[in-house]
């Protein structure tokens, strides 16, 4: 980084113990990057290439007492190879048009939200997010945000707000119609992001945490290779821990 770089002003605090949204009977906490007006595109790649990832205008990464199950993870461009699994949903969505739009409110796109929320992650507390609630999450930003939405014969299908980082994408949320027939919709839209750094000539797609224990992450350890962030430096994802 270089020596004009803001970064040295960041402060850091970490927040009281907080549940655990992914593993049960555990609590949480997380460690905060402020003040967020010097977070810029150049801080914030530097930031997510040590872990933290943003909600919002908060820029944070776990901070936990005693549990260090929340790994870092992103996918090597130029060396990943898709599954044969993820061809078929590459191919089974590629009808689908893709639009980036700006980060406003859209009723049609909270809609959705909801319905994704209710149906994957009900009782989560997303499910009961309001309009302002779910604007403060994915529509406030102070970096280099893109909202994309994928319509299929002119149907909504999926969302994704993704940052654009020097060296890569960072996904911050992908929400999408549940219960599809043809489904793997998820699947895609990594596929999608993934594509796109290609084309821009970028490294790296940031997918947050991935937790062994968790259910809900093991989808992550299914783009191969993988690399993890383990002791302070990049490295492939132990064949031991992966859960998928």
């Amino acid at each position: 980084m270089q020596k004009d770089y803001p970064y040295a002003l960041i402060q850091f605090y970490a927040t009281a113990p907080y549940a655990c949204s992914y593993l049960p009977d555990r609590s949480a906490r997380s460690q905060v990057a402020t003040p967020g007006h010097l977070i810029d595109p150049q801080v914030y790649g530097e930031l997510v290439r040590r872990g933290f990832r943003r909600s919002g205008v908060f820029t944070y990464r776990p901070h936990c007492d005693h549990c260090r199950a929340c790994v870092p993870v992103r996918i090597p461009v130029a060396r990943f190879t898709p599954s044969r699994s993820q061809r078929r949903a590459w191919a089974r969505h590629g009808d689908m048009v893709a639009a980036e739009r700006t980060l406003d409110f859209c009723e049609e796109h909270y809609q959705l939200y909801q319905r994704y929320q209710a149906a994957r992650h009900s009782g989560g507390g997303m499910d009961l997010d309001n309009r302002e609630q779910y604007s403060h999450f994915l529509l406030q930003s102070h970096v280099d945000t893109r909202l994309i939405e994928f319509r299929e014969d002119g149907v909504l299908r999926m969302v994704s707000v993704i940052d654009l980082l020097a060296d890569g994408l960072s996904s911050v949320y992908t929400f999408y119609e549940p219960g599809l027939p043809r489904g793997a919709l998820g699947t895609y839209g990594i596929l999608w992001q993934i594509e796109t750094c290609r084309r821009l000539d970028l490294a790296h797609v940031y997918l947050g945490y991935w937790i062994g224990e968790s259910p809900k992450m093991a989808y992550k350890s299914r783009f191969h290779p993988l690399e993890a962030l383990i002791d302070g430096d990049w490295a492939p994802l132990p064949a031991a821990s992966r859960s998928g």
